[in-house]
């Protein structure tokens, strides 16, 4: 009985988090199933100081091998490898999935996308894309109510002013930047958004007037915070480099790497919204852009200095999902995905093992790794639990909080499970060594997994699930039971 109680809870969480449009037999059904994985150890209780401010800096398809501390040798991130160097590396940390909204959905909520209410790209009329559910409860929120200060500035993507999705509406006190994703694909847009209103631009890099009003916020919450017996401060900075298009002014960052690279000129297409550009110097350009978003993390850090919030400040560096392929881009050449199989739109390693470093000065050991085994759908927990927030909000991720300072005891996931919409739909999970993939499922339930044994072979090019089908099998049904059908973003079958 008590494994059932863990299920109907679940199951009226997900109710009340706009999944309504499921009957709650069918969640009942789902959910009994993975209740198991969601039950979770408790941590052991760590003493830390005053509740941290917390940035949370978001770059938008950075490959995992794409700056210093992942084996990156090409592209200068000076202000990264420093980031690292007085913070914790982590190489098993996972975005949401591999592709931009549903990725940012799930660090939102604390849902994996087989629960998740935004589970792929899909755009809404005039300018924006599904809005996630007045009913959602977002990090920013649990923040908020908490006591922080909440800023974002960059790219939102999970629904567009007004609506339900609105950041505004999601927990968040500011918003400054790009609504929509596809008016994120230029750097020289029509428009950015400041709250709720719409600002004309014409021949502005926007980035660079998204990273001013970022340090503007930070300036406003210098002297707060509960060290100082202010308020504590909470900012997503959802940068949009180095996404396609591929685009930079031409600056000392760009003139440094002209003439570095061979080049192969990229005719572009910017018929549509959603089309990129010509680049002559498509090499040259992703490195100037990766740097410039290496420039914008220092810049951070030493705002965080000046101001006198360093001390007392966890910064967490990640991206959303792996590097992509389009607009001339060439992750190949730079090794991006760092050895690792698959770009973005993959449930390979490469499509959604991301780079993710901690910094928290006296709290984070400095200049130390962690292969602790986590997701996009731990930071709501991890994030409650050091805002003092009450209880665990979301049923799929856990705090983190032991593995970020090395103190306590660290609970593990049972596994970890993530979806894609597109391509037909794909399925992975992660278990210990174990991972299983799963293309097209739109052919319907019960197909075929690839199974690659991580340890022996991280960059998965040896399937072996003939070889341990027992594995196969168990991961083929963790696959089956935490996907919770939506008629929103639906497998081909489930239509």
């Amino acid at each position: 009985m008590q494994r059932y109680a863990v299920s109907a809870k679940l199951a009226l969480f997900l109710y009340s988090r706009g999944m309504r449009h499921l009957s709650m037999v069918t969640l009942l059904t789902g959910v009994f199933a993975v209740a198991s994985g969601a039950a979770r150890a408790q941590t052991t209780a760590i003493a830390l100081p005053a509740r941290p401010n917390i940035i949370f800096i978001l770059a938008d398809d950075l490959g995992y091998g794409d700056t210093g501390p992942y084996g990156q040798r090409l592209i200068r991130t000076p202000s990264i490898d420093a980031l690292a160097a007085s913070g914790r590396v982590f190489t098993q940390m996972y975005a949401g999935t591999s592709v931009c909204a549903p990725s940012r959905c799930s660090l939102m909520t604390g849902l994996h996308t087989g629960h998740a209410y935004i589970r792929g790209n899909k755009e809404v009329k005039p300018e924006g894309q599904e809005p996630l559910p007045g009913s959602a409860v977002t990090l920013a929120a649990v923040l908020k109510k908490a006591g922080y200060t909440t800023g974002a500035f960059g790219k939102w993507g999970l629904g567009p002013v007004g609506s339900t999705g609105d950041p505004l509406r999601q927990g968040f006190d500011v918003f400054y930047g790009y609504n929509s994703q596809l008016e994120s694909h230029r750097y020289y847009p029509t428009h950015l958004w400041d709250n709720d209103r719409r600002v004309p631009l014409e021949g502005v890099y926007a980035p660079d007037l998204i990273q001013k009003r970022l340090l503007s916020f930070i300036d406003r919450q210098a002297g707060g915070g509960d060290h100082a017996g202010g308020r504590p401060f909470f900012l997503y900075a959802a940068y949009t480099l180095p996404h396609a298009e591929l685009v930079v002014p031409d600056d000392s960052i760009f003139e440094s790497y002209v003439g570095r690279f061979p080049e192969k000129p990229y005719k572009g297409d910017d018929s549509t919204v959603g089309g990129y550009s010509s680049q002559p110097y498509p090499h040259a350009t992703y490195a100037a852009m990766v740097t410039r978003l290496d420039r914008y993390v220092g810049q951070i850090m030493v705002k965080l200095r000046e101001k006198g919030l360093d001390s007392n400040t966890l910064v967490i560096f990640t991206s959303d999902n792996g590097p992509h392929v389009e607009g001339g881009n060439d992750p190949a050449f730079f090794n991006s995905a760092g050895g690792l199989r698959g770009v973005k739109r993959d449930l390979y390693e490469g499509g959604i093992r991301e780079p993710f470093i901690a910094r928290w000065p006296g709290q984070i050991p400095a200049a130390s790794r962690s292969t602790f085994i986590g997701a996009f759908w731990d930071m709501q927990p991890t994030f409650a639990a050091l805002a003092g927030a009450p209880g665990l909000p979301g049923p799929d991720g856990l705090s983190i909080v032991p593995a970020l300072t090395g103190s306590g005891t660290q609970p593990e996931h049972p596994w970890l499970y993530w979806e894609f919409h597109e391509d037909g739909g794909h399925q992975a999970v992660r278990q210990g060594r174990w991972k299983a993939v799963r293309l097209h499922v739109d052919k319907g339930p019960g197909g075929p997994v690839e199974l690659y044994d991580l340890e022996k072979d991280p960059s998965e090019q040896h399937n072996v699930a003939a070889g341990h089908p027992d594995v196969a099998r168990t991961l083929a049904a963790i696959m089956d039971s935490a996907h919770i059908p939506s008629s929103l973003f639906p497998f081909g079958y489930e239509h």
